[in-house]
């Protein structure tokens, strides 16, 4: 697993300061350990004094599920986009 991000270890800090568990938060950072995801759940807290954990577990998933799905649609539109160019210029025949 890569290492954390600035904003990662940033969201393991607010969230020890709320007072959820060492083993928690790093977990929880472990899989949001870019800075892109770490954002998004800081963004998530900012909005709630206190949550259970549960629905801590339940946005990192959703968060983690749209980095998946727009992962995909980018290996996608590559793929297309070799494929547009094979249907205009055909195999690279020297």
């Amino acid at each position: 697993m890569k290492p954390k991000s600035p904003k990662s270890i940033e969201l393991y800090q607010i969230m020890l300061k709320r007072g959820y568990p060492e083993g928690f938060c790093d977990e929880i950072t472990k899989n949001l350990n870019t800075d892109w995801t770490a954002q998004r759940m800081i963004g998530y807290l900012s909005h709630y004094k206190k949550l259970p954990m549960e629905e801590i577990v339940d946005e990192m998933l959703a968060i983690l599920s749209d980095r998946n799905r727009i992962m995909q649609k980018h290996e996608m539109e590559e793929v297309n986009e070799k494929w547009n160019m094979f249907l205009s210029e055909g195999f690279d025949e020297e």
